[in-house]
């Protein structure tokens, strides 16, 4: 019996061929935080559901970076609490009152903006582009941010039979398209987005040291 073996291929995202310069963490190290707020996400995708699937990944990260990290629905339940049921209005207040409300020394802010899957007959891209960043408690000065974009298709293998192989490929891109699996994309990129060394954010205060590579 012929089996069709499908694999995730993860295309990172390089815009030309400019060098990045490294992050400047002068403003970071000086704050020091030991807990971070992560607020509700802002959904710029037509995607309804994205900010809600996102906050879902993010959380485990940060916290295994060292840091105090929030529950995500409590935060999002008190802020309704106190009239800040949109994360549009959540971003544009200060972020003195949000660190305030918990009592953080940071504020996470996340803007999606795509969270997609574009359809192309024999393969379906899906795309999530996300920006981070991160504000101390007190003036709201941002002390660290990040751009990540992540994409992946379906890598079709072969079977050795041409027509077998569209038929299967179509499909695929035809599953992929109606039901497209973003949880996974997402984590990746919030691993690499707070992986360090690298552009992620410095091991906290409850970091594993043993595990930490400096």
């Amino acid at each position: 019996m012929m089996k069709f073996i499908a694999t995730i291929t993860v295309l990172f995202l390089i815009t030309g061929c400019a060098v990045v310069p490294p992050k400047d963490y002068t403003k970071f190290n000086a704050i020091n935080p030991r807990s971070i707020l992560i607020v509700p996400v802002v959904n710029n995708s037509a995607e309804v559901t994205a900010a809600d699937y996102f906050l879902s990944t993010v959380t485990i990260p940060l916290a295994e970076q060292g840091y105090y990290v929030f529950p995500v629905n409590l935060v999002k339940r008190l802020l309704e609490d106190d009239g800040l049921s949109d994360a549009d209005l959540v971003h544009s207040s200060p972020t003195e009152r949000l660190a305030n409300l918990f009592g953080s020394d940071a504020v996470l802010y996340v803007v999606i903006n795509q969270w997609d899957a574009k359809y192309m007959v024999l393969s379906t891209q899906v795309t999530v582009d996300l920006n981070y960043v991160i504000k101390e408690a007190t003036a709201g000065d941002t002390i660290w941010q990040h751009h990540q974009k992540m994409v992946y298709v379906p890598d079709n293998s072969s079977s050795g039979n041409p027509l077998a192989d569209l038929i299967i490929m179509a499909i695929s891109a035809a599953v992929t398209k109606a039901a497209p699996n973003y949880v996974p994309l997402a984590r990746q990129a919030n691993d690499l987005t707070f992986k360090y060394p690298g552009d992620g954010v410095p091991p906290g205060p409850y970091a594993n040291k043993r595990n930490t590579t400096f």
